[in-house]
Parts: structure tokens; C-alpha cells; sequence
């Protein structure tokens, strides 16, 4: 009797799963590109005195756009068991079982090389300055099982692109690119913060470890202390820079558009909390703005 051959199952083809990538390299989410984006931006036109060229725009754009779809499958990678734990991840590409771990590794090494390819231009100090920030990026995951404050370290990781830039336009690292690099550590801490507060619940469930954690029932107030401590630094890069009115006028208005963000939070709504960090953009936009500004009124 006749039997009917078994057509043998195929794994879905790789640009079939394209949409998957997307979101595993969260570029249907730009918010995270554009907070790392806005202050390299910053330090590329402080460094050039208000005239970059285009070439190096571009180059560190796309360089931070990939260099953070890497961390982001890296830290999917490391937190597919967390997140599926938590309200908010419960449907990432890792937790919900879309992608394979070879399939992360040869997205990442892709991300990577690309990435490396945005350097080619710049000198080699440039490339060292990359180091440790690749290292910071993808140990982060990491950090948030043993440091009680990841949200330092991912401060930390956020503000290579300031350094970098810097050596790539001048080829060297004054002191107003240090300032600028930690006072973008303490507004990363401080977003950071706003959003870990959204996910405090489970997180505390599952035992990870966030400064919303870390600073319990005195997390809100923690983030607008850290707010302030970049406010004190920002204005310190404002006098090194010699500041034009308009940037003193945006400092008032950041300073008031972080104190909406307190009373957004104070009763620790989580979807309050998560609007509040993606009201940090508007941060970013305004310094690029006025910096750019200054430059022009100078």
C-alpha cells in the first residue's frame, strides 16, 4: 500500500524573521538610541566649536545605533529568564522563545562588525577609547546580579560616546569633556532610575538588583538628586564653554521639566514612571539645541 512521503519541516527563513530582529534589537524603540545619541552629539559639537562635519555626525549616529542594537541583544540574551517574569518583557523575542542563541550571536557579531566599520575613518586612540565601552555594554547585563547601582554602570557605558568623540575631532580629551562625561553619568542614573521604578515590583520578585531597589521608598527623590547633580555639572560645562544667554534659559527650563518629572512619579504609578524617563528626550534635544546655539551666537 502507497504511503505518503513526509515533507520535512523547515526552519523559517532568515528574512522571515526580520521583524524579530527589529524588535530584538529594539529599533522599533528609539529611545534608548537617541539618550545614548544626544550627548555624543553634545560633545561633537563642543568639540568642533560648533562646526562638525557631516561625515562625523553621521559615522557616530549610526555607530551608536548599532553599538546599542548590540547591547540590546546581549542583554536580552542574558535576560530571557528575568523577562519573562515581568509585565513589561514577557513578550521579547528571548522570552517568548522567537530566536535561538546562535542566531543572538551571529546578530551581535554583525552589529559589532558594522559598528567597527564606522570607525575606519578615525585615529587609533579613537578605537581604544571603544574598548572599554564594548566592555561596559556587554557586562552590564551582569552587573545588575551583583552591583546593587547597575544603573552607575550603564551611566558609565553611556558616556564613552563623549570621550570618543572628542578624540576623534581634536585627538585629545580636555577637561570640558570630562565634565560633560559625568554629568551624562548622573542623567543617565537619574532616567534610569525612573525607569527601573516602573518595573520595581517584579523586580523585587525575581531578585534583581536596580537603584529603584537599592534606594527603596526614597527612589523619586534619589533620581531628581541625581538630576540636580547634572544640573550642577552641566553648569559647570557651561562656564568652561563660556556659555551664550540661551544656554543659561534652557538650564531653567530642564530644571522645570525635571520637577514635572518628580510629580509625575511621587506616587510611584509604574506607567507615571515610564513616561517620566521617556520625558528625558526632550532633555537631550533642548542641550543639543542651545549648544548648537551658543556656537552660533559666539
Amino acid at each position: 500500500m502507497p504511503t505518503t512521503p513526509i515533507t520535512p519541516s523547515h526552519a523559517p527563513s532568515w528574512h522571515s524573521k526580520i521583524p524579530i530582529y527589529i524588535q530584538l534589537m529594539r529599533a522599533d524603540k528609539p529611545i534608548g538610541t537617541l539618550l545614548l545619541l544626544w550627548p555624543t552629539l553634545w560633545a561633537i559639537w563642543i568639540a568642533s566649536a560648533g562646526s562638525p562635519p557631516l561625515s562625523t555626525v553621521i559615522l557616530f549616529t549610526l555607530g551608536t545605533f548599532l553599538m546599542r542594537s548590540a547591547g540590546c541583544v546581549a542583554n536580552d540574551w542574558a535576560d530571557q529568564d528575568f523577562d519573562r517574569h515581568v509585565a513589561r518583557t514577557q513578550n521579547r523575542p528571548f522570552a517568548r522563545n522567537a530566536v535561538t542563541a546562535r542566531e543572538a550571536k551571529r546578530l551581535i557579531i554583525i552589529l559589532c562588525l558594522l559598528a567597527a566599520l564606522c570607525l575606519i575613518p578615525f585615529s587609533y586612540t579613537t578605537w581604544l577609547m571603544a574598548i572599554p565601552a564594548l566592555c561596559l555594554a556587554f557586562t552590564y547585563p551582569f552587573a545588575k546580579r551583583i552591583f546593587p547601582i547597575p544603573q552607575l554602570y550603564l551611566g558609565l557605558a553611556f558616556s564613552f560616546g563623549i570621550p570618543m568623540a572628542f578624540i576623534a575631532i581634536t585627538g585629545s580629551v580636555p577637561s570640558i569633556a570630562w565634565w560633560l562625561f559625568f554629568a551624562n553619568v548622573f542623567w543617565t542614573l537619574a532616567y534610569d532610575t525612573l525607569y527601573a521604578m516602573a518595573d520595581k515590583e517584579d523586580d523585587l520578585k525575581i531578585g534583581i538588583k536596580t537603584s529603584a531597589i537599592t534606594f527603596g521608598s526614597y527612589d523619586a527623590e534619589a533620581a531628581m538628586l541625581c538630576h540636580g547633580i547634572f544640573d550642577i555639572l552641566m553648569i559647570q560645562v557651561g562656564s568652561q564653554l563660556g556659555a551664550a544667554w540661551v544656554y543659561w534659559v534652557a538650564l531653567i527650563l530642564v530644571v522645570y521639566w525635571q520637577w514635572q518629572q518628580y510629580l509625575r512619579v511621587e506616587n510611584r504609578d509604574r506607567q507615571e514612571c515610564h513616561a517620566a524617563f521617556l520625558d528625558n528626550n526632550r532633555i537631550g534635544w533642548l542641550w543639543l539645541a542651545v549648544i548648537a546655539a551658543h556656537f552660533a551666537f559666539d
